[in-house]
C-alpha cells in the first residue's frame, strides 16, 4: 500500500506545480469579500464541493451548498464556487450561468479553461490533473476516472482554508466551536 500512496502523493505534487499561484490568491480575495458564498459541484466533485462548504462554514464564514433544501436564492453580489473536473457537467454550468445572470461572481475550478463552466466564470483555477475525459491538457494518472482531479480540489481546499485561518487568525479553538455537537 506505501507504493500507492507514494504514487498518488508523486501525481499530484506534479499537479501542483504545473498550478497558475496567482488564481489561488484571487479566491482568497474573494472569501475575504464577506460576501454570501454559494459552493456547487456534481458527483465526486460535488463531496469535494461539500467538504469544503464545511471547512469554510468552520471558519465562520457564511457558506451554502447548493442543492440543500436550507439553500437561500443567490442574489447580486454573492460568490459562486463551481466545481466540474470536465467543465461540463450540465447542473453545474447551469448553477454557473445562472449565477452570472444574476449578479454573482463566478470562480470555476476544472481542469478545461475552455469549458462551458470557464466559459461562464468570471475566474478559472485550472487543476490540471487527469479525469474520466483523459484531455489532452489533463496530466497522465495511473489512477481511475477522477480520482486524481478529486484528490487535488481536496487537497487545494484545504490548503485555500489554512492560509485563510492563518491571515485571518482563526484559532483551532474558535473552528471547534462551529463544529456539530449534535452528532
Amino acid at each position: 500500500m506505501k507504493k500507492e500512496i507514494g504514487v498518488i502523493l508523486e501525481e499530484m505534487n506534479g499537479v501542483f506545480h504545473k498550478m497558475d499561484e496567482e488564481v489561488t490568491d484571487g479566491l482568497l480575495n474573494y472569501l475575504r469579500s464577506g460576501t454570501r458564498i454559494f459552493i456547487v459541484g456534481e458527483g465526486r466533485s460535488g463531496f469535494m464541493a461539500k467538504a469544503f462548504a464545511m471547512r469554510l462554514m468552520h471558519l465562520g464564514l457564511n457558506v451554502y451548498a447548493v442543492g440543500e433544501t436550507i439553500t437561500p436564492s443567490i442574489s447580486k453580489g454573492d460568490l459562486i464556487i463551481a466545481i466540474s473536473g470536465s467543465g461540463s457537467t450540465k447542473s453545474v454550468v447551469s448553477v454557473a450561468a445562472k449565477g452570472r445572470e444574476v449578479g454573482c461572481k463566478v470562480f470555476a475550478i476544472t481542469t478545461n479553461d475552455q469549458s462551458e463552466l470557464a466559459n461562464v466564470s468570471h475566474e478559472v483555477l485550472v487543476i490540471p490533473a487527469a479525469t474520466k475525459n483523459r484531455l489532452e491538457q489533463e496530466t497522465k494518472s495511473v489512477q481511475p476516472l477522477s480520482s486524481m482531479f478529486d484528490q487535488c480540489v481536496h487537497v487545494l481546499c484545504d490548503a485555500v482554508c489554512l492560509e485563510f485561518s492563518l491571515t485571518e487568525s482563526i484559532s483551532h479553538e474558535l473552528t471547534y466551536s462551529k463544529h456539530s455537537n449534535v452528532e
